[in-house]
Parts: structure tokens; C-alpha cells; sequence
């Protein structure tokens, strides 16, 4: 809702500048400027992404419209969660985990399912409590291996978001480009009708209009937003590495929560009061 609310003001507020200036919309649409500045930006972006980067690409910008499911609700759900794999373990032992994560579509991800239905975060986390079932798992060892994951996710998010802030590099020169071969018609018909040579002068400067415009008003913004959103999702996965650590510690299932609660920023975190709640509700899932 928020990148449609924002496409909204760009394109509105350009409007209705160009309008009050005495311009009239049907000016701008040139389909020809759109496709050799598209054409050619989506040329550019296979020629510089091998596949998975651009796989990657394609599933941030529908997460990017669609928003992030990193949010508080999620977040809420995965300190229950983390509460109530500690007290299992407290309760049982670290043997009882090899049950939770046999079975990921029952049992304690299925009692919380915005962890157990994102396939990312189930993965995450049954990796390394399996690791952690097997009973001689070092504290130490698990966090650097957590923190080697993470890294390599933010990698591999910042090489789709990155391939999207190159393109948006190269729009403004696309729209040259396509305001040169404009120019280029209108020598062809330098000789015609004065209107005719004005109507081709104005659609090779909408070529650089449309250019810059995709570039600082769209591409770039969803970049920049890609990036934010990969930032909220690599601290939820820091925030359950911290979490997995103290288990592994033999720390309180409270202590544990507690601690995955510190990693995540103000606005995403419950209050105290939230919290002894959230304990509360996950005692009686």
C-alpha cells in the first residue's frame, strides 16, 4: 500500500505541475521512449545479474509492494515461539527438539503459524535446533555459524537491491539515448511541417524526461526501500540467533525471549507489559 501511495504522489505531483504550467498529459505518452528506455534498462539488468540475482529481484520488489512480513504480529508470535522451545527443552531436555523440528507442519510451528508458514524462518530455525538436539553443540561455534548464515543472506539481498540501484544508475542514460535516436527522426523530417518537427523534438525530450523520472521517482526509491526491508529481516534473524545461542546456553526460557526481544528496533518491540503477556499466552498455546 505505502509504494502505491508514494507512485501516487510522484505521478500526481508531476501532473499536476504539468498542467498548471499548460501542458497537456497526452504530450508525455510516447510509446515508442518507453520501450526503448524499458528495452533497454531490462537488457542492461540481464546482462549484468546472473539468474538467481535476478530471481532474487523479481521476489524482493513482490515482497517489496506487498510489504514486509517481518512485522510486529510476526515478531510477537516468534518470541512465543522461542519461549516455548526453551521451556520444552528446559522441561524435557534438548532431545525433545528433534520432535519439533521432525515435524514442521505440527506442533509448536503449527501453534504459531506466521513462523511456521514462512519456509525462511522454519529453515532458519530447524537447522539449528537440530543442531542444538544433538546435545554437544558449543555456544560459540553456534553463534558464528549463525552469524556466517546471516551474512551470506545479507549478500545475497544486497546483490537484488543493488542490481535494481545500478539500473536506476543507468535510466537517465537510457533516456539520452532515446532523446538522441528522437533527434535523429526529426533531422529525417527537417524539411516537413513546423508542427511536425516540433511534435518530434518534444517526444526525444520526453525520452530524458521519462529517463530521470523512472530513475530518481520510481527505481531507485524501490531500491532504497529493498534495502530497508532486508535490514528489518536480517535483525529478526540476528534477534532469533541471540535467542538460539541462550538455549544452547542453557539459559531461562524468560531470559531467552528477553533477549531476542533487545535485538529488534523500537518500533517492532513489545512493551513490558506486551511481553509478560506474550509469555503469558504462550504458557497457555
Amino acid at each position: 500500500m505505502i509504494v502505491f501511495i508514494g507512485c501516487a504522489i510522484v505521478i500526481g505531483s508531476i501532473y499536476i505541475g504539468f498542467s498548471m504550467a499548460g501542458g497537456h498529459a497526452e504530450a508525455l505518452l510516447h510509446i515508442s521512449e518507453v520501450i526503448t528506455i524499458g528495452g533497454a534498462s531490462m537488457g542492461a539488468l540481464v546482462l549484468q545479474s546472473p539468474k538467481k540475482v535476478i530471481i532474487d529481484l523479481v521476489k524482493g520488489i513482490i515482497q517489496t509492494i506487498k510489504g514486509s512480513p517481518f512485522n510486529k504480529k510476526t515478531y510477537s508470535e516468534l518470541l512465543m515461539f522461542l519461549y516455548s522451545v526453551s521451556r520444552l527443552v528446559r522441561r524435557e531436555g534438548v532431545l525433545a527438539l528433534e520432535g519439533v523440528v521432525a515435524n514442521p507442519n505440527a506442533g509448536l510451528f503449527a501453534k504459531f503459524p506466521r513462523v511456521g508458514k514462512n519456509h525462511h524462518l522454519q529453515h532458519f530455525l530447524g537447522d539449528a535446533l537440530t543442531v542444538i538436539a544433538d546435545g554437544k553443540a558449543d555456544p560459540a561455534i553456534l553463534a558464528r555459524d549463525l552469524d556466517e548464515e546471516i551474512r551470506v543472506m545479507e549478500t545475497e539481498h544486497h546483490a537484488a537491491s543493488g542490481a535494481l540501484a545500478k539500473v536506476a544508475d543507468g535510466l537517465p542514460g537510457f533516456g539520452i539515448v532515446a532523446a538522441v535516436l528522437g533527434i535523429v527522426v526529426t533531422m529525417q523530417a527537417i524539411g516537413g511541417p513546423v508542427e511536425e518537427i516540433g511534435h518530434k523534438v518534444g517526444a526525444a525530450l520526453v525520452g530524458t524526461f521519462l529517463g530521470i523520472l523512472a530513475s530518481y521517482g520510481f527505481v531507485a526509491p524501490m531500491a532504497a526501500r529493498m534495502d530497508t526491508l532486508g535490514a528489518i529481516e536480517a535483525s529478526f534473524f540476528r534477534s532469533i540467533s541471540v535467542a538460539l545461542v541462550a538455549i544452547c546456553e542453557g539459559q531461562s526460557p524468560r531470559d531467552v525471549a528477553w533477549g531476542a526481544r533487545r535485538m529488534v528496533g523500537s518500533e517492532l518491540r513489545p512493551s513490558a507489559t506486551e511481553f509478560a503477556q506474550l509469555l503469558k499466552d504462550a504458557e497457555a498455546a
